[in-house]
């Protein structure tokens, strides 16, 4: 029997139209977008990258419905983003753990805040498993390496069966060595629960390495400035030489092709 977690859910499909965003200031106001068109097709993983401060982490949180675009639309699968809901869930660069609740606590508390807990215990089992972390449930934060913190925030995102997983740098506090094995346990987990996936990152290789397409953001206010289709299968190999090509074109766009 499928659990309830692993059961592929087909993703969400994300529309953003025209959108555009302001931030008030006490001086007046200041444009971080300007007129994103971008799609995300059901169980697609999109990256955007861009430079710092460009508004990558802004389009994020109005994709997630936390708060209104000034100007432009925002759907999923047709139907206006206009809060946040449990089938949009972001996971952020800190892991953000409770630590006087243990793994299995912090893992249930989006079920627990539904209402959901008492009759879908099992799925805080399954999420848990889905991570690897089954042998971790009686653990507090404090026991955990970094890896595995960031492996429990995601089971607390999964647990949700989320159709669109938002992901604010997620891997982005971890060591080299720990994120590059996060980041094939990332595509592993996209792979077998069918999620959408929009990640924002540095990183170009984490990029191209986990994404079907990269979108290159300008300079704030950020506009597209490049679409990159990841033409290859998974699982992907980190040397292959259309990578390589990939992130040259990546960091042309990024005005960084002179370090390569």
């Amino acid at each position: 029997m499928v659990s309830t977690v692993e059961a592929t859910k087909t993703g969400a499909h994300i529309g953003i139209r025209n959108v555009s965003h302001w931030f008030k200031q006490r001086d007046g106001v200041l444009q971080v977008l300007d007129g994103i068109d971008l799609e995300v097709r059901p169980g697609e993983f999109v990256a955007l990258l861009g430079p710092s401060g460009c508004g990558k982490s802004t389009l994020l949180r109005l994709v997630a419905g936390l708060e209104p675009a000034t100007t432009g639309t925002l759907t999923q699968d047709g139907e206006p983003i206009t809060r946040p809901d449990p089938s949009r869930i972001v996971v952020f660069q800190d892991p953000t753990l409770y630590p006087w609740r243990n793994v299995w606590d912090n893992v249930a508390l989006g079920l627990q805040a539904r209402g959901l807990l008492k009759a879908q215990r099992s799925r805080v089992d399954d999420a848990l498993k889905l991570v690897g972390l089954s042998e971790f449930a009686k653990s507090f934060p404090h026991q955990l390496s970094g890896g595995m913190a960031q492996r429990v925030a995601l089971a607390r995102a999964l647990v949700n069966d989320p159709r669109l997983l938002v992901l604010d740098e997620p891997l982005g506090k971890l060591d080299s060595l720990t994120r590059i094995a996060m980041q094939s346990e990332l595509v592993n987990l996209w792979q077998r629960t069918g999620f959408s996936a929009l990640l924002v990152t540095h990183d170009v290789e984490e990029a191209l390495f986990l994404a079907n397409r990269v979108i290159v953001l300008s300079d704030r206010p950020a506009r597209i400035a490049a679409e990159l289709t990841v033409d290859l299968p998974y699982p992907r190999h980190r040397g292959h030489p259309r990578l390589a090509e990939l992130r040259h074109e990546a960091l042309r766009h990024l005005g960084l092709d002179d370090t390569w």
